[in-house]
């Protein structure tokens, strides 16, 4: 994780960026099925990519917005075991987000709702603090040290203690 040089890995990056956005996905799936699926009568990927759903104006509304904020959760967990640097998790929120505005521009044109605009703001917010924070405990991880040293090392910690 911290030991030598800092390499730049375009590979790297790109498969973290594939990973985390299949993983933000597949939790807001998983939220989105048990909070959305238990209220309509079919769920499909308008509840993930239109803008129209994401509304506070019904209950069917505000499950859509609990899912995608605690995705938002879910995907500072990921980017702690991904990404793994603090200084990185901005970049990567505000990429998953960028292209998930790419997807829903394809998907149901341009977001036209302020909720939307506000849901996945406090979104990548969310996900990009979060996942700064839980890196930044790592990072601050003491370092273990075995507490008995060996036998060579002890000798010569004695010899040269004299």
């Amino acid at each position: 994780m911290f030991y030598g040089a800092v390499v730049w890995d375009p590979w790297l990056i790109v498969a973290q960026i594939v990973c985390l956005q299949c993983l933000y996905y597949l939790t807001l799936g998983a939220f989105l099925s048990f909070l959305v699926g238990t209220r309509v009568s079919r769920l499909s990927l308008v509840y993930f990519f239109d803008f129209a759903t994401v509304t506070t104006s019904t209950v069917t509304g505000w499950c859509v917005i609990a899912s995608f904020l605690l995705s938002s959760i879910a995907g500072a967990g990921y980017m702690l075991y991904l990404i793994e640097r603090a200084k990185k998790c901005l970049d990567f929120a505000a990429t998953l987000y960028i292209i998930h505005l790419f997807i829903c521009l394809i998907y149901g044109g341009w977001p036209s709702s302020i909720t939307w605009w506000f849901v996945n703001g406090i979104g990548v917010a969310v996900m990009a603090l979060l996942g700064e924070y839980l890196c930044i405990r790592r990072e601050l991880k003491e370092i273990p040290i075995t507490r008995y040293r060996s036998s060579k090392e002890y000798f010569l910690y004695k010899c040269l203690k004299r």
